[in-house]
């Protein structure tokens, strides 16, 4: 038996079991015993569809009889039917349906059955149907109650509609259109089979499809569209089951609301909408019929395209509307006479927030009574500023490519696009804008892939080659310009051809110079940041990457990585809780750590020592400073006594806070956790920072404000903070005056003039793998994190020097600018709440020292500073007031010794000693000085200068006796009695090897600390 016969004659077993026996249909058929009986169910069907064609007084049998010995058959072949010949089908026609006998049966019983039982093999589940609830389609506002972007999966833009809210008169135009006799038949229509059937046996090039309403829900809902015989198969069987499940209101429901109509939209209330701007519930004669008329080809009768097929398809609805008696004849008229108006339609887009919007799906699957915001309709407020949301992601793109082109990285892989093609097509148009050339049409209807990115796209209009080997390229802009491109050398310029679609940076013209732009290239490095406002803990705006068509992970909440320096601060808060206060001094020195727990086995590799980022190390600093200049050996040094009696005990208080600020789960307790080797992700950093700039309120970030559904309120986000107990409100004020500090005078300097309005911290992770700034106003916390993904096994760092200060805190610059200007005005940052200032006092104090001014003395009024080689440098003491936390009793803890001793230089202490008679520190083991030579500073000066009495004869390596080596006083009155020892800085002549050694470069890794307050030695 033919295959295709096989297929044809399965699917005459499914129709004819569903028209002849509904309520005993069969799915499985045995291929041996039950032949018989599956010829007596072919034959029952045949005999069913004629008398369902008797009832039109048509002679089924002449009818067939015509059709098939039709000498214009050509091959002999039924095209409709791929493969299946007249013949064939008519043998199969006389034996099954007139019950004659042919000489030679083309029909195998057995091969039917097979096919069938295949087919009919797990069949879906037709029950799903009842009160099924389809996907939607949920609106998004932003923080202003605009709408910002729609939700929903693929080919299911809807908002679903109850039965009841659609008009009859609407009703009755879908079942005229599509199943005129969908109130009366049980899922299958054997009057459309048998003509769609006829139509095709006729081939007269006309498809005439069969399908009811029911069907059409089962092969949209169940079994899918795929065009095969198994699938008609199993559509008719689940059809027939469906019309015993559900009732005609329940299956009309699911088909008005599951269809798709064109522009974008699938139901009958979406289509409404988006057509004529009114509810379903609101449609006209008309309306109701154009969109009846659209369910047959959306494209094909488009409104919008082909207005003429669109009449002739309403035309069409109305007669069998008319014909049906759901209108009047003078109702169709008055339908057909009036003019078809339709609302303007743009599909909605967006090239902005994308990491954001994934990030509300995400939240919603956490929050009570919403789940997916897609399994049906809301309207989900969400916290979004979008003019913020666009700058940030403009800062990021601009900061990235920067960076690469700054560290000389940037890599052309080639031009965006290429729109020869266009530009033809323009030119060949009749009905373009005659105003305007060919290309800039072409760009201005042009898609760039990277639809997100903010740069300037541009297309090639001129390559001209000139001396030297180098091409002179023009590009043209969407406003009509023609400029000259600035690109990355000769190697880019050969990668760029005629009409190609490239981005740009325009640069306006100063002075005599005219404007021009460069050429701006995807970069490789990413980045990630968030806008957190503090308050409230709304995310104002966020950007997972640098552009989500080419990666789709949100690096703001799916990533974490080593936040470095960033997370000292945590260290420093719990030292501030333990009673430390910000100019309490701290060892900058070497420091080993024994491990944690049983150290009878431990191996010299179990010990940590650490080390400055720039190598250096020495002497002593306040806390506030070591903060400011992000010491890694002074937080180490905390573990020691500063947070807690042991190392170990500190680690675990730093944990704590760490996990009670939730930016962890669980805590990694090993040392480096100090130092930030601990991955985090960015959105956990930023509600930490927001807690130190609310003294300790931690808010919880959240993307959604409030979700409704059917017009309530099903979902308001509290907007609650959460108190870090471990940690009161004067620890968080100072450290909020300490990350000041890093702005004015710290390793963010470069932004110092921001500091009466912002504080944060620096962040870089070992090898500069990652870099950072996490900082604050009054209003918003910001938190910006760089680096190469490093997926793969080679792993890329930023580079020597590329440090969160160089790289972050440009892009994290740019964002706060727009936050001041969109979001809320720039103000100082206040002072401490009621609550902290009951408990501080501030007092001033040196800044570099830590030591308190008293108001009356002049004695630190001015400090000579001395450089490298001993040459003072005039630096006015710089009066600071400091925030001194009380005890409960109203006085004020002074720490600033409790971690060094008085009597060492300034307060130093460790393995270095100072001897007066040499003038110089040296160390108990190697007698050698505390930079590795007997002079004490960190290059040996030259010999002549060398004396018994230090050198500058005075018995200190500098030309004055230091504060800690003066006489003491019990009041100003005997300070002024005493004699004055204190010896003034000889004035001398340099030497031309002093002179010229000003000109020598500075040992890498050794920079200029002026907060060391052990003598300077730079």
């Amino acid at each position: 038996m033919e295959a295709i016969l096989v297929k044809v004659f399965a699917t005459a077993l499914a129709l004819s079991q569903v028209v002849a026996r509904p309520d005993a249909v069969k799915t499985q058929f045995d291929p041996e015993q039950d032949k018989a009986e599956v010829v007596r169910v072919l034959n029952d069907g045949c005999t069913y569809m004629k008398k369902a064609f008797d009832i039109e007084n048509l002679d089924i049998d002449d009818l067939i009889t015509t059709a098939m010995t039709d000498t214009k058959a050509g091959d002999d072949e039924i095209k409709a039917f791929k493969g299946v010949k007249f013949s064939d089908l008519f043998t199969a026609y006389k034996e099954i349906c007139k019950k004659e006998k042919v000489e030679k049966s083309v029909i195998d019983a057995g091969e039917v059955i097979d096919f069938y039982n295949l087919a009919m093999a797990n069949l879906p589940d037709h029950t799903r149907l009842k009160g099924l609830k389809l996907p939607g389609m949920s609106n998004v506002t932003d923080a202003g109650g605009k709408r910002f972007a729609e939700l929903f999966e693929p080919n299911h833009r809807r908002i679903s509609i109850p039965i009841s809210q659609v008009p009859q008169h609407v009703k009755a135009a879908f079942i005229a259109a599509e199943d005129k006799r969908f109130m009366t038949h049980k899922g299958v229509d054997e009057r459309s089979v048998i003509r769609a059937f006829m139509t095709s046996v006729a081939d007269t090039g006309k498809r005439q499809g069969g399908s009811t309403i029911t069907q059409q829900v089962v092969k949209n809902l169940l079994v899918g569209d795929d065009i095969s015989y198994e699938r008609k198969m199993r559509e008719i069987v689940i059809a027939s089951r469906v019309e015993h499940t559900l009732s005609k209101d329940e299956i009309l429901e699911l088909y008005l609301n599951a269809i798709y109509f064109g522009r974008g939209a699938w139901g009958i209330e979406m289509a409404a909408r988006t057509y004529f701007g009114k509810s379903a519930k609101d449609l006209t004669i008309q309306e109701g019929a154009l969109l009846a008329g659209l369910t047959k080809g959306p494209n094909y009768y488009s409104p919008d395209r082909h207005r003429d097929r669109a009449k002739e398809r309403l035309a069409y609805v109305l007669d069998r509307m008319e014909d049906d008696g759901a209108i009047t004849t003078a109702q169709r008229k008055d339908a057909e006479a009036a003019p078809i108006t339709l609302t303007a339609y743009q599909r909605p887009r967006r090239d902005t927030g994308f990491a954001f919007v994934d990030q509300l799906y995400r939240e919603a699957r956490t929050l009570p009574n919403v789940g997916s915001l897609t399994g049906t309709s809301f309207v989900v407020r969400s916290t979004i500023e979008p003019e913020l949301q666009k700058a940030a992601e403009a800062a990021m793109q601009d900061g990235l490519a920067k960076y690469e082109q700054s560290m000389g990285r940037t890599s052309f892989r080639g031009p965006e696009a290429n729109l020869s093609d266009a530009v033809k097509k323009v030119q060949a148009d009749p009905k373009a804008d005659q105003t305007k050339p060919a290309w800039q049409l072409a760009l201005m209807q042009a898609q760039p892939p990277l639809y997100d990115v903010h740069w300037t796209p541009a297309i090639v209009m001129d390559k001209t080659p000139i001396k030297g080997g180098f091409d002179s390229i023009r590009v043209g802009l969407r406003d009509g310009r023609t400029l000259p491109l600035s690109t990355f050398g000769s190697n880019t310029r050969r990668l760029i051809g005629m009409y190609d679609l490239v981005y740009v940076q325009i640069i306006e013209g100063k002075g005599k110079e005219g404007t021009r732009v460069e050429l701006r290239s995807r970069p490789t490095v990413q980045g990630a940041a968030i806008v957190l406002e503090n308050k409230t803990g709304r995310i104002l705006a966020m950007v997972g990457g640098f552009s989500y068509p080419l990666s789709q992970l949100n690096r703001a909440t799916q990533s974490r990585r080593q936040p470095g320096s960033s997370f000292k601060p945590m260290s420093y808060l719990a030292a501030l809780a333990s009673g430390l206060q910000p100019n309490t001094l701290v060892n900058d020195g070497p420091i080993t750590l024994p491990p944690i727990g049983d150290t009878r086995y431990a191996q010299a590799k179990d010990y940590w020592s650490p080390k400055n980022y720039d190598g250096g190390g020495g002497g002593q600093t306040t806390l506030r400073r070591a903060l400011e200049q992000s010491k890694n050996l002074v937080t180490a040094h905390l573990l020691d006594g500063g947070i807690a009696p042991t190392p170990a005990e500190s680690l675990d208080k730093v944990c704590q806070l760490a996990m009670e600020a939730q930016i962890y789960q669980q805590c990694e307790r090993y040392y480096p956790f100090i130092l930030g080797a601990q991955p985090v992700r960015v959105i956990d950093m930023a509600a930490f920072y927001a807690a130190v700039a609310n003294e300790g309120m931690r808010p919880n970030p959240h993307a959604i404000e409030q979700v409704e559904k059917d017009g309530e309120v099903i979902y308001k986000s509290p907007n609650r903070l959460v108190s870090i107990g471990s940690a009161d409100r004067p620890a968080f004020f100072q450290l909020r005056t300490m990350l000041q500090g890093v702005v004015a005078r710290g390793t963010a300097a470069r932004i110092s003039a921001l500091s009466p309005f912002v504080a944060g911290k620096t962040g870089t992770s070992d090898d500069e793998n990652d870099t950072w700034f996490a900082g604050f106003s009054n209003d918003v916390t910001i938190v910006v994190w760089v680096g190469y993904d490093n997926a793969g096994r080679v792993r890329r760092t930023l580079g020597h020097g590329a440090t969160g200060g160089r790289v972050a805190l440009p892009i994290w610059e740019n964002i706060m600018q727009a936050a001041w200007k969109v979001h809320a005005p720039r103000v100082p940052l206040p002072g401490p709440s009621p609550e902290a200032a009951k408990q501080l006092i501030a007092l001033p104090i040196d800044v570099r020292s830590g030591q308190r001014i008293e108001a009356t003395s002049s004695r630190y009024s001015q400090y000579p500073q001395y450089g490298q080689y001993g040459e003072q440098q005039q630096q006015p003491t710089q009066r600071f007031m400091e925030y001194f936390r009380l005890d409960p009793t109203g006085r004020m803890q002074d720490s600033q010794y409790k971690l060094v001793s008085r009597e060492s230089p300034f307060g130093a202490q460790g393995p270095e000693e100072w001897d007066q008679e040499r003038g110089l520190f040296y160390r108990r083991d190697s007698d050698t000085g505390l930079f590795g030579n007997p002079s004490g500073l960190p290059r040996a000066p030259e010999p002549r200068f060398r004396s018994q009495g230090g050198l500058f004869g005075n018995g200190f390596p500098f030309p004055f006796t230091p504060p800690w080596a003066q006489p003491q006083y019990e009041s100003q009155q005997q300070q002024q009695q005493a004699p004055q020892t204190r010896q003034q800085p000889q004035t001398r002549q340099r030497t031309q090897n002093e002179r010229s050694s000003e000109q020598r470069p500075q040992v890498r890794g050794q920079r200029t600390q002026p907060d060391y307050l052990a003598p300077q030695r730079y």
